[in-house]
């Protein structure tokens, strides 16, 4: 029988992947309401839930464990960005595929560290340090690996997409607080009944 925990590291795993693809796929859309098309796309709605998985796994089971979720996250989410949304004729899709890939791994990375070094702190101050620095390097790692030469406005699109990821960021603090509660209950099912 597999383990709670580990059928938990592979639910993780599973919705890092899934969030990687679907924030990949969705920054190729602006948001065209309000005039808002060169300020920021669909992607930076639901890219801040990757930092939110990782500091999840950091805060339970610790930056070993979250590295492995951002290792296999990077994997699968790589995968199914170019199996679903890269247009190979496309440059510009091509790039976003490369941007994706390093600015994520740096990102999250980056983030298992800050978090690491806040953990101990009172619970709201490590996933918001953590996931706020991280957010900051992965959008202009992105923005400018995927768009930089091609006639894309990128400075005004990162700086949108940040302002959304930051306001994302802080609102992701609430499910954090609860799905931390969460996982606390499911590791002392496990304890408790050796399962």
């Amino acid at each position: 029988m597999i383990k709670i925990k580990n059928r938990f590291f592979f639910i993780l795993a599973f919705f890092m992947a899934l969030t990687v693809a679907l924030s990949n796929y969705l920054v190729q859309f602006p948001v065209n309401y309000f005039n808002l098309q060169d300020i920021f796309t669909y992607g930076a709605f639901t890219y801040p839930v990757a930092f939110l998985i990782t500091d999840l796994t950091n805060r339970r089971y610790g930056k070993l464990v979250a590295r492995k979720i951002v290792y296999i996250g990077f994997i699968l989410g790589i995968f199914l960005t170019l199996y679903f949304s890269t247009d190979f004729s496309n440059l510009v899709s091509k790039r976003i595929a490369i941007a994706s890939g390093s600015a994520f791994l740096i990102a999250q990375l980056l983030d298992v560290q800050v978090f690491d070094k806040f953990r101990r702190k009172v619970w709201f101050l490590a996933p918001l340090i953590s996931s706020l620095i991280g957010s900051t390097v992965d959008t202009f790692l992105f923005f400018s690996i995927a768009f930089y030469g091609t006639g894309i406005n990128w400075v005004t699109l990162s700086l949108g997409d940040l302002l959304i990821k930051i306001l994302v960021t802080i609102a992701m603090l609430i499910p954090f607080r609860i799905l931390l509660s969460s996982v606390n209950e499911i590791t002392k099912i496990k304890k408790n009944f050796n399962v």
